[in-house]
């Protein structure tokens, strides 16, 4: 099993990376730099003679070549797809070592199910041009990754028992704590992907008013294109500003319940230090969350917030896991 532990940290890793060079991707707008999938403009690199950029011209008459960020996105197809060939290693590893495992052999298998749908989803999100809830899905998927492989990683390294907690309301929260953070992180996703994230660039008020023009129906109609109603017409800013409004709210509610949640799990030993970090890694986000209002979203701080996300994602999966209820 020591193969299949060193793989799986590494892979966990590796998806923790892909989610942070995915940000990069998105916010430098290179999402589309390729205009098909899984090449780009015909090809497994990205064109770089006059004869190939002359050909891919001619292929995509519509498309404007810019290599960097073709190259941008090109670097994230591919460690994507080794980190699809590393997880299924592991399902392979798992399979042959069956009784030796230490989690259920259905949760490296459901990695290679998500793996496939993740692939699909970005495909779709070419395919698609970008259209925001497809992104915002692939986000998901991504996180949903890395929280699994941690959780994998995470019991094979461990050799310390769980910690029973006799409080039945802290354990369903501390287990609820993960749902909150993947809606969170989804709200942070659909203000991204549909940029959002300048509707609002004043801080705690929205162009001067607590609850602004709101535009739900629109804001959050999952069918619809990047920039556009689902009837076609541009998107208002007062939809915009909803979708903006509605992830300060989740950040609130993240904040407050976070906080409660860290402060009592302090009191274990054996939580104290994840605790601390989880109080530390909100601070950040917060902090980080403003400044990127203040200052338009400058390219360090806007993937440093996709950072931080990540980092509660592997806490909670690692605090959620050190944990079990108590039987009765």
């Amino acid at each position: 099993m020591q193969l299949f532990k060193k793989i799986t940290l590494f892979t966990t890793i590796m998806a923790f990376c892909l989610i942070v060079l995915g940000a990069y991707v998105r916010l430098s707008d290179a999402g589309l730099g390729c205009p098909d999938w899984p090449g780009c403009f015909g090809t497994l690199t990205v064109p770089e003679s006059q004869m190939a950029i002359e050909k891919a011209q001619h292929t995509f008459p519509d498309q404007i070549i810019e290599n960097g960020k073709a190259w941008k996105e090109m670097a994230h197809r591919y460690v994507a797809g080794i980190l699809g060939l590393l997880i299924l290693i592991i399902g392979v590893l798992a399979h042959k070592n069956k009784k030796s495992l230490k989690v259920n052999i259905l949760v490296p298998y459901s990695l290679l199910a998500l793996v496939f749908f993740q692939a699909m989803l970005g495909m779709l999100t070419v395919t698609l041009l970008l259209k925001p809830i497809i992104v915002s899905a692939h986000l998901i998927g991504g996180m949903t990754t890395l929280a699994i492989l941690t959780y994998i990683s995470y019991e094979h390294f461990n050799k310390n028992s769980k910690l029973t907690l006799k409080n039945d309301i802290i354990f369903y929260m501390t287990r609820f704590s993960l749902i909150l953070i993947f809606i969170q992180i989804f709200l942070g996703g659909w203000t991204s992907t549909n940029y959002a994230g300048l509707a609002c660039t004043d801080f705690p008020t929205c162009h001067g008013e607590w609850i602004p023009n709101m535009d739900f129906k629109n804001g959050f109609n999952i069918f619809r294109n990047l920039g556009q109603t689902f009837e076609g017409a541009p998107i208002s800013l007062d939809a915009l500003q909803a979708i903006q409004w509605i992830h300060r709210i989740g950040a609130v509610t993240v904040i407050i319940y976070f906080s409660y949640l860290s402060f009592t799990l302090m009191k274990y030993k054996q939580l104290r230090f994840e605790s601390m970090l989880l109080l530390a890694l909100l601070a950040a986000q917060f902090i980080i969350g403003i400044a990127n209002l203040m200052l338009h979203l400058p390219m360090v701080l806007a993937v440093s917030h996709n950072l931080i996300a990540a980092l509660l994602v592997i806490i909670m999966t690692v605090i959620n896991t050190k944990i079990k209820k108590q039987h009765a």
